[in-house]
């Protein structure tokens, strides 16, 4: 069974789900709420008629808005499951979850994106490498000087064939 993915592999999917999406002009007779098959990647929000939909009804990049409940978006027994995506300057987007856990999930996994795409560092193992060292050992200690070209005084060495073993003092 294919899920739709709005041209991104399967990996980037990090929530989907069926939601009720209020509708920017709702029609005289139609309701103003639309089910909607939902998908959540790193970077975007797309929303489609089906699950089995190929082409999205709407898509946008999360990037600079922000999500929360609000139950204000509705007047019935469901106004705990609503929420909001709001960016100024941009269109607004309203939704109702399933139930009101369903929803503040939904909230958390976006703000969770929306922190992480804020960020400006990136995590990596050499960080870590670098507080394992910090925390034992003397700093002064050759075995923190682990990079020969941190150290201008030292030569660089040139590469030869075979030598490729550094030679340490006292061997």
């Amino acid at each position: 069974e294919e899920i739709p993915r709005p041209g991104r592999n399967p990996g980037n999917v990090l929530k989907q789900g069926f939601l009720e999406k209020r509708s920017r002009d709702p029609s005289f007779f139609g309701s103003e709420w639309h089910k909607r098959w939902c998908v959540l990647t790193q970077r975007s929000f797309s929303y489609f008629s089906s699950e089995k939909s190929k082409q999205p009804k709407g898509s946008f990049s999360i990037e600079g808005y922000s999500a929360r409940l609000n139950s204000q978006l509705r007047k019935d027994s469901r106004k705990k499951s609503c929420f909001e995506l709001l960016c100024p300057g941009k269109r607004g987007y309203e939704f109702t979850a399933p139930s009101a856990a369903e929803a503040q999930d939904w909230v958390e996994q976006i703000q969770f994106l929306l922190k992480d795409l804020s960020s400006l560092t990136i995590p990596c193992d050499e960080e870590e490498e670098e507080e394992e060292e910090e925390g034992g050992g003397s700093s002064d200690s050759m075995e923190n000087s682990h990079n020969s070209s941190l150290n201008p005084e030292e030569p660089i060495p040139e590469a030869e064939g075979d030598d490729i073993y550094e030679v340490l003092p006292g061997e």
